[in-house]
Parts: structure tokens; sequence; C-alpha cells
């Protein structure tokens, strides 16, 4: 090192050529660079979120967590896995590993422990999310004189609008309530058939279940349905 700066030192002509260069590199690469105030990236995180009402942080870490790390543990694209029980509930934190398919592992994680039939009784249904970092752009609300269904409809078809244009990602309708469906029975119905409300509920309950609809293949990887 002292020998080339001893003879840049020697020969000033290079020494202002190479100036020179670096300069005109550098003025040329400024119209190439790209500045973003909040810059987008992948974070490869998820989270599993399991509820277990009424148990303790021990018969959580037990009952739930060990048993998710017991069977996603070993699946390709995970690197790392952390989870942690508190008083009726438990999460698992799953660090997606460089260069996998972050839709792919996600997939697989929520399949197997959709898979899993062994939790307590009191658990809720495990929810799996994929951690995303967004760029917030616009809120737009809508009012006006009409019902809340038929506000909630415009902002459905306002929402599909806007993901349809070039440069929009994703789109949220907030701050509505979810759709219901009521079943109302008079004690009189009730009555008449011998029949008590558990006895609705449970035939609604028994009557209401999930079905797999199979796999739908992107680019980005496979979607189960």
């Amino acid at each position: 090192m002292k020998k080339i700066v001893e003879w840049f030192v020697t020969n000033p002509v290079a020494s202002n050529l190479l100036m020179m260069v670096l300069l005109l590199g550098g003025i040329l690469s400024l119209s190439n660079l790209r500045e973003e105030e909040f810059p987008a990236f992948d974070v490869g995180l998820i989270v599993v979120s399991v509820p277990y009402l009424g148990a303790a942080p021990e018969d959580a870490e037990r009952g739930v967590c060990m048993r998710i790390e017991e069977t996603i543990e070993g699946t390709d694209g995970i690197y790392k896995l952390t989870s942690r029980a508190r008083e009726g509930f438990c999460s698992v934190l799953i660090e997606i590993a460089a260069g996998a398919n972050d839709l792919q592992v996600t997939n697989e994680v929520k399949t197997l422990i959709d898979s899993i039939s062994t939790f307590p009784t009191e658990t809720e249904r495990p929810v799996v999310n994929y951690i995303t970092i967004t760029n917030f752009i616009l809120d737009i609300a809508i009012y006006g004189d009409a019902s809340e269904k038929a506000l909630k409809e415009l902002g459905l078809i306002m929402r599909d609008d806007l993901v349809a244009l070039e440069g929009i990602s994703r789109a949220e309708v907030l701050y509505t309530k979810p759709d219901l469906i009521a079943v109302e029975i008079s004690e009189q119905t009730l009555r008449e058939y011998g029949i008590t409300l558990n006895t609705v509920a449970g035939a609604i309950q028994r009557s209401s279940f999930d079905l797999p609809s199979g796999a739908l293949r992107t680019l980005q990887g496979e979607i189960l349905l």
C-alpha cells in the first residue's frame, strides 16, 4: 500500500486522471440511484398463534407449543423456531431460511399445523400468518345515504378495482362488520318439536366444517385452498 501511495505522489497526472474518472462515474450513476423513504423488503417470518382458553403457561407449552415444534421441525426452508407460552395462549415464531420460497414454506407450515389432531379440546383453531411489510399510500373513506351493507359492497368493488391497477399490490376494506348468519327459533317452535337450543346449536356445529378444495399452483408457489 505504501508503494502505491508513493507512486501516485510522484505521478500527479495519474492521480488527477483517477480522480476525474471517479467523479465522472459518480455523476453518471446519480440518475440510476434508487431512493426510498420506506424501502420494501421481505422479513421472512411466520407466526403461528393458538389460543388455549384457561390454560396455564406450562400446559400451553406442553399441550400446544411442543406439538407444533415436533410437527414442523426439520421442514425444508425453516431456519429457526422460537415458541412462547403464556396463560391461555401459545405462539411460535418461524424464521424462513435465506433463499427459500416464502409462500411455499408458509403453505407447507399451514398444512402441517392443520394436520395436528392431538391439540387439547379447549384450544381454538390455529392461525398461521406470514409477516409482511407494506407501504401505506392512501386512505379512502366511503360515505353516503345508503345502508351499511351497500357501503361495504361498494368498498369491496373499489378494492378490487384498485388492486387491478399497476403498481398497487394490496388494498383492504377496514372498519366494517363481518357478515353473519343468524338462526332464530321461537320458543313455541322448540316446544312443538321437543328440542332445546343446545340441540339446534349441536346440529349446526356438526354440519359446519371446512373441506380442502385442492391447491392452486402459481409462479410464486402452491396455495392450498
